[in-house]
């Protein structure tokens, strides 16, 4: 036997108990004739005290050696109350060195000095950290709470498969060769979507998945290439039933994992309104910076941007940021501007309000008669500073001027930046209309059920049609996507059609999705939430990457395992594939 308690357990009432511990060496101080070791497991940390009798194995014992006590609990004397077990100490009796360890190359503490490479290239290592180890139980709580509720609902897991076949899904496939079928390809699945549906025509009406899927795509803090996400499908459920019973789910998750009450019913901000005040379709609601249109104000400006946006149906919208102009640099503006041009602005304009007079770019081009309304209707105040985009297209302006708002609010508004801002983004346009390419796209997916009354326009006006497509919104991060589904083949296939889809890619790609159609597809709807980003945000984190056992960097490469990797000639030759070496 190695132990009777963990490291995490023992208190005060525990005091006279003899116990024998294991784990490893976390700390260790010497004075002289007595050692004082921190154990470490993952319940925690215990003292352990060894006496003059023990000095040769003492001297031994570094820090990462596994070593097994035995001992009687004692009350300590200096008590350390940041520690769970700080009240207690063990007197050893016995000391054992299970294994050794070379020195590492990192701290193996909360606080580490390590660069992220070389956490993630000794990651065994890294996850020894006790605050890692606490996210990757606190992802595991989530994990269980949501199937605990599902369960309760009636739902049942079933597991999907990961060699699929490729379908266009928004993201590159992963492609997998097929050995026995030379020059065929199977795809790791982006999402288990066409199977949770075909799962709801076979009529098993409740499913969900704790599923993997994968995307090649570039990679950000809050993505990875490989994901895992809490996948959900119903029939015969309403989109108000689907997303109250979804609700509920969350409320009960929160309260298992955090203790935090989450008050129902969650708000709910359409799509447009979102883009209108925030800029954006996952708005974090926490600080202001509203975007507010301003095209009345210059309806009779001058300025070609601004002239020629509002004469082509455009808008100008602006946004005020208070009493932050003297903080607000050169510099900073430039890289503001760089990030309202990534997001299709064709530039930014600004303006501080300082003594009462109008400072900078924007000041020169506006009427005395144009700044006091923009003073009144911005309500103004000495030291505020404005920023504006102008642009033909509305959503392009929102977007843009939205990318400055989250920049603005993460820099002085930290202090609003705490808490569960949890809300509802829903009535989603069916399709992304690209002005440059003048093509439409499913701003969801193919599947995603228009509006019935909008079902004309899918003919006359495809971009106004709307969707029974709905966003969970949290901390500004999109949590995830459901919607109702099509279960009617003339509709689906003219979603197919604007999409751009001929009938032999239909056939190719979704032949076997449609067909099943023909044998009575009941009304369904479902959803899928990342389970990395929520756990991201519950932990308090960054990075996905830190709520993720053995995650890829910002090259979609393991710095541990160093894959993807090179593979033998004769692997190459089983496959039928050949390298094409020219880059």
């Amino acid at each position: 036997m190695y132990r009777t308690k963990n490291n995490g357990e023992l208190r005060l009432n525990n005091v006279g108990e003899h116990v024998q511990l294991v784990g490893w060496v976390s700390k260790k101080r010497n004075f002289g004739s007595i050692v004082f070791i921190d154990l470490r497991d993952r319940y925690g940390i215990t003292q352990i005290v060894l006496n003059e009798n023990f000095s040769e194995i003492a001297s031994k014992i570094k820090n990462e050696y596994i070593i097994s006590v035995e001992g009687n609990v004692i009350e300590r004397k200096s008590k350390n109350s940041i520690l769970p077990t700080g009240d207690i100490e063990i007197n050893v009796e016995n000391v054992i060195i299970v294994n050794k360890s070379e020195l590492t190359p990192l701290i193996i503490a909360d606080e580490t000095d390590a660069l992220e490479d070389t956490r993630m290239k000794y990651r065994y290592l890294d996850l020894r950290r006790p605050v890692m180890q606490k996210n990757l139980i606190t992802r595991h709580k989530i994990i269980k709470a949501f199937r605990s509720f599902l369960d309760n609902e009636d739902f049942i897991e079933i597991e999907t498969p990961i060699l699929a076949k490729t379908t266009p899904e928004g993201a590159r496939d992963y492609l997998v060769p097929s050995r026995v079928n030379p020059g065929k390809f199977y795809a790791l699945p982006q999402s288990p979507q066409l199977f949770k549906q075909l799962l709801m025509i076979a009529g098993f009406e409740k499913y969900y998945q704790v599923a993997r899927c994968f995307r090649d795509e570039d990679l950000r803090a809050d993505r990875q290439p490989d994901f895992t996400q809490i996948d959900i499908e119903t029939s015969f459920m309403s989109e108000l039933e689907i997303m109250t019973l979804l609700e509920k789910m969350f409320k009960d998750m929160f309260l298992n994992v955090t203790n935090y009450k989450l008050d129902l019913p969650l708000r709910r901000i359409s799509f447009k309104d979102a883009l209108n005040r925030y800029g954006s379709d996952k708005p974090d609601t926490r600080f202001g910076y509203e975007l507010v249109d301003i095209s009345n104000i210059l309806v009779n400006n001058e300025t070609f941007i601004i002239k020629d946006s509002l004469s082509n149906n455009g808008v100008v919208k602006a946004i005020k940021v208070e009493d932050k102009s003297t903080d607000i640099s050169r510099k900073t503006i430039d890289e503001l501007t760089e990030i309202a041009k990534k997001n299709h602005a064709k530039g930014l304009m600004w303006m501080r309000f300082l003594n009462n007079n109008f400072e900078g770019q924007m000041s020169k081009i506006l009427s005395e008669k144009e700044k006091k309304e923009l003073s009144e209707v911005l309500n103004l105040k000495n030291g505020d500073m404005i920023f504006a985009v102008a642009g033909k297209e509305w959503e392009y302006v929102c977007t843009s001027l939205g990318a400055i708002r989250t920049t603005l609010g993460k820099k002085f508004k930290n202090e609003l930046l705490v808490g569960y801002d949890m809300l509802w983004v829903v009535d989603f346009p069916l399709f992304d209309y690209d002005y440059e390419s003048n093509t439409y796209s499913s701003t969801h997916h193919p599947f995603t059920r228009p509006y019935d009354e909008d079902i004309p326009l899918l003919y006359t006006d495809p971009h106004k049609v709307r969707a029974h497509h709905y966003d969970l919104v949290l901390n500004g991060y999109e949590l995830g996507s459901g919607s109702l589904r099509i279960y009617d083949q003339e509709i689906q296939r003219k979603v197919f059609d604007i999409i751009g889809l001929t009938n032999k890619e239909i056939e190719n790609k979704f032949g076997f999705f449609i067909n099943a159609f023909k044998y009575g597809t009941p009304p369904h709807g479902g959803v899928a939430f990342g389970i990395d980003r929520i756990a991201m945000i519950l932990c308090g984190c960054d990075s996905i990457r830190d709520v993720i056992a053995f995650p890829k960097n910002a090259s979609a490469v393991c710095p541990m395992t160093e894959a993807p990797t090179e593979v033998s000639q004769q692997q190459l030759d089983e496959l039928s594939i050949s390298i094409n070496s020219k880059k």
